[in-house]
């Protein structure tokens, strides 16, 4: 199961080195530029960043998003033509970097993780979005191979609310929340998952559904890792003294450091209950094993005296000289009547777990 991919330099690398990892599979790579005014807008994929140069001479937002995995020579260009830190284009390089706001005076470098749900399953897999803003300027990065921000292309495309006439800075605001939304889908099913879970443990639980358990455990492990730090990113950019993020919007991100609460809140509330699930199967077990027991305990219980009537009449002394034999070896209705002593025993200690409420 991979959750997250983790690239890294080899020890002794210089700093801001961007290199090439071979070794990983390659996600095909588009740059896709929106530039737009309230009243303007333009759209469209670029084949080299050097396209998007004309742009940025223009009084307009320009949104540059490179989807797939970037090689060294793209995320150089755009550094150098954005004005990049290259220790910040060395963290986009090396994905699974913890979520962090880093500020470099004109400009701000966001790292936020993205959490995807695979299909069918409950393996979460958590991609590294990297973005930059600057005062009319945001670039983003991320490794996927689906697009997560076609729902905010849209709203820009069909000019839905004031969102074109709010500058950079908003845009950053709803392209992070867009992310910090893919949350709640992702702890929806993984809440449906335990709600399932939580009623094959009531019932019959098997081996099968320790590993099911496990399994949720684990995500939610890793989900509260990358998502945890999410809230000190929301804080710092809704209190963000810069002067990128403008006052008129720093309640929307305010807004979505609620949301980033509201997230860890569930996740924690699962968190406990998986806990509890692994209780519960523990008692189960308990329960069913004590069951067991019992009902073993009271069938040897009940031979325990019948064993002892037959081992007596089966020393067999039916000596006839000797006044010390067993006469009721020799009598005529002595076996049957034997049963019915045995039967009497059975009975009576049935009777007796039955008011003590053991059976």
């Amino acid at each position: 199961m991979t959750y997250f991919t983790k690239r890294y330099h080899p020890p002794g690398t210089s700093p801001g080195t961007l290199l090439q990892h071979e070794k990983l599979p390659q996600v095909p790579l588009q740059i896709l530029l929106t530039d737009y005014t309230d009243s303007d807008y333009v759209e469209k994929e670029l084949d080299s960043p050097e396209e998007c140069r004309t742009y940025m001479k223009r009084d307009t937002v320009t949104w540059i998003h490179v989807q797939g995995d970037a090689e060294p020579d793209v995320i150089r260009q755009l550094g150098k033509l954005f004005g990049l830190h290259h220790l910040a284009l060395e963290d986009v390089v090396n994905t699974g970097q913890r979520p962090k706001v880093d500020d470099y005076n004109d400009q701000l470098f966001v790292v936020i993780a993205h959490p995807v749900m695979d299909t069918g399953d409950t393996n979460v897999t958590m991609a590294q979005l990297s973005m930059f803003i600057g005062h009319n300027f945001v670039v983003s990065f991320h490794p996927g191979e689906n697009d997560p921000f076609i729902p905010v292309r849209q709203r820009l495309r069909d000019h839905v609310g004031r969102m074109r006439s709010r500058g950079a800075d908003y845009l950053f605001y709803a392209l992070i929340d867009m992310v910090i939304d893919e949350g709640f889908p992702v702890l929806e099913i993984l809440g449906d998952k335990i709600e399932q879970l939580e009623e094959e443990m009531l019932g019959s639980p098997t081996s099968s559904s320790v590993h099911k358990l496990h399994h949720l455990k684990r995500s939610l492990i890793i989900l509260r890792r990358m998502l945890w730090p999410q809230r000190e990113v929301l804080n710092a950019l809704a209190h963000d003294d810069t002067g990128i993020i403008s006052d008129e919007n720093r309640v929307y991100y305010r807004d979505c450091y609620d949301h980033t609460i509201q997230i860890m809140d569930l996740l924690e509330t699962y968190r406990d209950m998986v806990t509890g699930l692994l209780d519960i199967y523990l008692s189960s077990v308990s329960y069913r094993l004590n069951e067991i027991m019992r009902v073993l305990t009271v069938i040897a219980t009940i031979f325990i005296p019948l064993t002892f009537i037959v081992g007596v009449y089966g020393m067999n002394f039916a000596n006839a000289d000797s006044p010390w034999a067993m006469p009721e070896l020799r009598w005529y209705y002595g076996y049957p009547l034997v049963w019915l002593a045995m039967g009497t025993v059975v009975a009576v200690m049935l009777a007796f777990f039955r008011r003590r409420k053991w059976v």
